[in-house]
């Protein structure tokens, strides 16, 4: 299929047309992840153990199309239209924990501009794995006042503040801007957030890293709409959460299936089970692949699970 397939008119020059294209994942080490990120991926390039698999980060780089070699950032400056106006809006990525990691908390769209940022970090989890006694905090416990926090940051007592969730394969976390949370081992997950980069960490189980008390403190809602929801069966697909930032959906392709499969904003389709294509561009396990408002061809021939996430438009 042909890349340039026509043009959009806006404000501005035109743009050409994109059409689907894969990313290759850029790998974080995290001192709370894993040395061994099998059946998932096979090598990394990282020394030491890794944490994070950035599917639609800044600085992953095409891997298919006229366009292989460029950054997911050049693609969003060149076709901003297409791509989120020069950032791509959302981050996806797969994380890997073998430890606790620390207890954070980010800021919401209000408080990201005063830092001169576009968007804050609302966030979703999607549990792909899960150990028995798996767990994640999700907000702070009824009664819990912002004088307790900071007496509890100071004590080193905070996570017996947090609202402790067990967690199993298939369940769906919603994380909102200002929630005080926490990822435990023994996870895998695959989390879909705004693109913001922006953590301030407040407590770190004794580990040398830098906290950001006053700067969390000052973001922190002590009620928020965080934790598991509930899924819906829609005509073709499973809905797991639908928010004013981000959708998630998931199709379970049968052998030899073929459709169409719109995208109502910009967003992508990354790969759980088997192997699929979008247009004609193969990807699989732990791959993303870039999509443009519009519509494409799904496909698989031995069957796939795959999951859609996208930002609902908004006005431009």
């Amino acid at each position: 299929m042909t890349e340039v397939l026509t043009s959009i008119e806006g404000t501005g020059a035109a743009e050409s047309r994109v059409s689907p294209f894969r990313l290759k994942p850029k790998f974080a080490g995290r001192i709370w992840g894993k040395a061994d990120l099998k059946p998932w991926y096979s090598e990394t390039g990282v020394d030491g153990p890794v944490g994070e698999a950035w599917l639609t980060g800044p600085e992953c780089v095409v891997a298919t199309g006229p366009y292989t070699g460029k950054t997911m950032k050049q693609m969003a400056e060149q076709f901003p239209r297409q791509l989120g106006h020069g950032e791509y809006p959302l981050l996806v990525k797969m994380l890997f924990p073998s430890d606790k990691l620390s207890v954070q908390v980010h800021p919401d769209d209000d408080e990201a501009k005063k830092l001169g940022l576009p968007r804050g970090k609302t966030e979703c989890w999607c549990v792909l794995e899960a150990e028995p006694e798996a767990k994640v905090a999700c907000g702070i416990l009824p009664g819990v006042t912002r004088d307790d926090l900071r007496t509890a940051f100071a004590n080193g007592t905070l996570e017996d503040m947090l609202e402790m969730v067990p967690v199993k394969a298939g369940d769906m976390i919603y994380v909102d801007a200002g929630t005080v949370h926490a990822i435990g081992p023994g996870l895998v997950l695959l989390e879909v957030q705004q693109t913001c980069d922006v953590t301030y960490r407040l407590y770190d189980y004794g580990r040398a890293r830098d906290l950001h008390l006053e700067e969390g403190l000052a973001v922190v809602k002590l009620k928020t709409e965080a934790g598991k929801i509930e899924s819906s069966a829609e005509s073709g697909f499973t809905r797991l959460i639908k928010t004013k930032y981000f959708v998630v959906d998931q199709f379970v392709i049968t052998p030899g299936d073929a459709f169409e499969m719109p995208m109502d904003g910009i967003g992508c389709v990354v790969g759980l089970h088997g192997e699929a294509a979008v247009n004609g561009v193969e990807f699989g396990p732990g791959q993303a692949v870039v999509m443009p408002v519009g519509s494409a061809a799904l496909s698989s021939r031995h069957g796939a699970t795959v999951m859609r996430c996208w930002e609902p438009m908004k006005e431009i």
